[in-house]
């Protein structure tokens, strides 16, 4: 049994409603059931859906702030007052910061810009980079994704004699800096009707309100600035969005034609996975080890040499930083482990770490909540000052931005939305901090709140996806936030194929059928679980659906997002040369798919094999077959646990008798996951469900000897030579015709009973014994998989 990672949650569809948009729209079933799940009830809905134009966005000046902000600016432009554009170090910041440079240049003003360094200075405002302004001569500040916190930074810029416009979209703290003008439709007064605009998004209002229709392509920067950070690709984002990749599928911006090459992406194609994927993160790489300076200079350059020199060094930083998260993961990990173990997490977990790199702690972060779903926050620690960094990111239902404003006072600093943020403390009120969100989480958090939940959309075949189908889906983009790339469920496919792929074998390539028809999939980062979907495994699959083109051939494809198999799986690693080190390897790459940790799995063993186990596996529970009992356990783990817990089951040994297999079962009838890791013994000693007339054979050849005693070995070697027969098997006739009385045994010495009386075979214990041992060693040690499977699934419905 694979276990989901994820709940699933399907969403419905209304049949009448559905039925209605696929003839008013002219859509497949399919996608008008996907627009109808997604709250979209009637044609005039789907219609501006799929096709709204710019003439639905909003009027700039609806926003608060800009009636006194665009006066401003032009007043600055008339008397040649020196500007200073402030921005932010993240993708949303440089998009932001070089909007308002092609806004700039577009109105001739004279300007500076400003993005402090992310781990030197930190996010935000400074007094020191006021200072730097003012000694340049500006006199008039827009702040561009930042600023609606900065009240200190702000009132000291009033003192220096500069106005500050402070154009924002993160959550306004409780008491508002005096600016000139603030510009953030989230300010409780603004009456702006969407709220939920990037930072380059009010950048682009405030252009809009100065110059009126913007150049289009100005809307490929907002789309990338949009989509990098999060924000929901509903209402009028999506227009904005939408346009802009329009525009960017013929850019004339040389910095974002090579850093679209760079990613590998097709420029005439580009979508907003695209951005999010490709390009976001090497912007975004930027900031994070290098100064966003260099990002800024790629996306306003005319020069395609500097454009392309520049997007391969941020693709160099950006492949820099992958190696940077995964070493500060791994010690992540680790700290866990020693501070808690992995089952005995706190409701927040709040770590830091001497030297770790402040620009990538929230991917860290990201990380770290992916695996155990619970807030995070990861912090680097400065070690000659003792000042933390750190990023957190949330789960649904826990507001980071009020964790942290409930603790605010340890701080000297916080900012950011519900489900990220980032803050800056000392060292010593670690432990404060730490108290404080997990007092907070203790009250808001609850028990399903730690489920992790991945929302669906629709439950369908393969046979309602055909390639038209998925060409289809396209009309529903551009896909992120609010608006995901549909996610379907198909349960009970069946796999054909299964293979490793790509550096390390790390993914999974799988090929399903279902009632006559196939689909290829791909898993990304599972390449593991190829060690337990064997050919013919019923699997329950959620995924993204997308084209495979390859060699002028299109064919439908499944990107799995989660999977499932709902039934209990017998894995067959019969004959191993090292089972421990298999069964160690296969616990470090399961445990999370197989929903066990040590103490819930299970090895049986024979007690004199295997001199290994209790100091290599005495974390798990050890059990040992026994004559008498069928099994007994054989350390602290087994006897305190017993068998009703155990989820996955080792089994090392084969059971010596047919009844401590029965025990073994009945033992065991519940475990979702049984791994046969058991030694194959050769043909050799191989036995056979004995028939009467071999017995009757074996009786006239050891009548043939005589009535003198003979040696056992030399009788054997006799009986070997006129039968087909192991000699493991000989033994075991043996045995019945001494129960039987045909032969008597002595020291070694046979002596054959010229006149036994007449018994049946039946009549041995030990006939019908082998006839059940030499069954169950016939499936346990040479059948096939799956007779394997399905003899071991009877046995153990039958097992008491």
């Amino acid at each position: 049994m694979l276990y989901s990672k994820y709940e699933w949650r399907t969403l419905s569809a209304d049949a009448e409603i559905s039925g209605q948009l696929a003839k008013e729209l002219s859509v497949s079933p399919l996608i008008a059931s996907l627009m109808a799940a997604r709250g979209i009830t009637s044609p005039e809905d789907g219609e501006l859906f799929l096709n709204g134009t710019f003439d639905l966005t909003h009027d700039p000046f609806l926003m608060l702030g800009m009636n006194e902000a665009v006066p401003r600016i032009r007043k600055a432009l008339e008397d040649k007052e020196h500007i200073l554009i402030y921005g932010d170090y993240d993708a949303d910041g440089v998009s932001s910061t070089s909007l308002m440079i092609y806004l700039m240049r577009h109105l001739g003003a004279s300007y500076d810009i400003y993005i402090p360094h992310r781990s030197n200075e930190g996010y935000g405002l400074h007094n020191h980079a006021l200072d730097w302004a003012h000694q340049q001569g500006v006199s008039l500040v827009i702040t561009v994704d930042t600023g609606i916190s900065a009240v200190e930074q702000i009132a000291y810029a009033n003192e220096l004699g500069m106005d500050v416009i402070v154009t924002d979209h993160h959550e306004p703290p409780e008491q508002l800096p005096d600016a000139y003008a603030l510009i953030n439709p989230k300010i409780s007064a603004c009456p702006y009707p969407f709220k939920g605009l990037a930072g380059v998004g009010v950048a682009y209002k405030l252009a809009q309100a100065l110059v009126g229709t913007p150049p289009q392509e100005w809307l490929e920067i907002v789309a990338i600035g949009t989509i990098a950070d999060l924000m929901p690709l509903e209402g009028e984002n999506r227009i904005l969005v939408k346009n802009g990749l329009l525009s960017m599928r013929r850019t004339r911006f040389a910095g974002i034609r090579a850093l679209l090459e760079v990613g590998g992406v097709n420029v005439d194609q580009v979508t907003a996975v695209n951005v999010a994927f490709a390009m976001a993160p090497r912007i975004n790489a930027s900031g994070r080890l290098d100064h966003a300076g260099r990002a800024v200079t790629l996306l306003t350059t005319d020069h395609q040499d500097e454009a392309e020199r520049l997007a391969w060094e941020l693709d160099a930083l950006n492949k820099n930083r992958q190696q940077v998260v995964e070493q500060i993961v791994q010690e992540s990990m680790d700290m866990i482990q020693r501070r808690w173990g992995y089952d005995q997490l706190p409701p927040v977990i709040v770590l830091a770490g001497e030297g770790w790199n402040v620009g990538v702690v929230g991917i860290v972060a990201s990380k770290i909540l992916e695996r155990f779903y619970r807030p995070v926050v990861i912090l680097g620690i400065d070690p000659e000052t003792g000042n933390c960094k750190g990023s957190a990111r949330s789960i649904p239902g826990f507001d980071i931005y009020e964790a942290l404003n409930s603790c605010k006072d340890v701080m000297h600093h916080f900012g950011g939305h519900p489900a990220a943020a980032g803050m800056s403390l000392h060292m010593d009120r670690l432990a404060e901090f730490e108290e404080g969100l997990c007092s907070f989480a203790d009250v808001v958090l609850r028990e399903e709140h730690f489920i992790p939940v991945y929302h669906a959309d629709l439950e369908c075949s393969i046979a309602d996806v055909p390639l038209k189908v998925i060409d289809e889906l396209e009309m529903l983009g551009p896909f992120g936030m609010s608006n995901a790339v549909p996610k379907m469920v198909f349960r009970g496919m069946e796999v054909m194929e299964v293979r490793k792929m790509g550096k390390e074998n790390k993914h999974l390539k799988l090929r399903f059928h279902q009632n006559g028809d196939r689909l290829d999939a791909v898993a990304f980062g599972l390449g593991h679980l190829a060690d337990v979907l064997p050919e013919g495994t019923k699997v329950d699959v959620l995924g993204e659906l997308s084209v495979n083109e390859w060699n002028d051939s299109r064919k439908p494809q499944l990107m799995i997002q989660d999977m499932s198999v709902p039934y209990q799986q017998v894995f067959d690693y019969r004959g191993m040369k090292e089972p421990i080190i298999e069964l160690k390897r296969l616990r470090e790459i399961l445990e999370p798919h197989l929903n066990y940790s040590a103490a819930r799995s299970a090895v049986v063993f024979a007690q004199d094999s295997h001199d290994a186990i209790k100091s290599h596996l005495y974390d798990m529970s050890l059990w040992v077959y026994d004559r008498n009992a069928g099994i007994l356990p054989m350390n602290p783990v087994a006897e305190k646990g017993g068998c009703e817990s155990i989820s996955v089951l080792f089994v090392l040994d084969v059971p010596e008798s047919p009844g401590q297999l029965d025990s073994l079962l009945s033992s065991f009838r519940s475990v979702p996951n049984i791994f046969l890791l058991h030694p194959i013994r050769s043909k050799r000693d191989q036995l056979q469900i004995p028939t009467r007339d071999q017995f009757k054979k074996l009786y006239v050849m050891l009548a043939g000897l005589g009535s003198k005693p003979m040696s056992e070995n030399e009788v054997i070697t006799r009986m070997n030579r006129q039968s087909a027969l192991s000699q493991r098997m000989l033994l075991k006739v043996l045995d019945v015709f001494e129960e039987l009385v045909f032969i008597e045994r002595s020291q070694g010495m046979i002596t054959f009973v010229t006149k036994p009386d007449k018994k049946p075979l039946d009549a041995s214990r030990h006939f019908r014994e082998l006839s059940e041992l030499a069954e169950m060693e016939q499936h346990l040690l040479h059948a096939s998989t799956a007779q394997l499977t399905h003899w071991m699934m009877a046995r153990s419905k039958g097992a008491s």
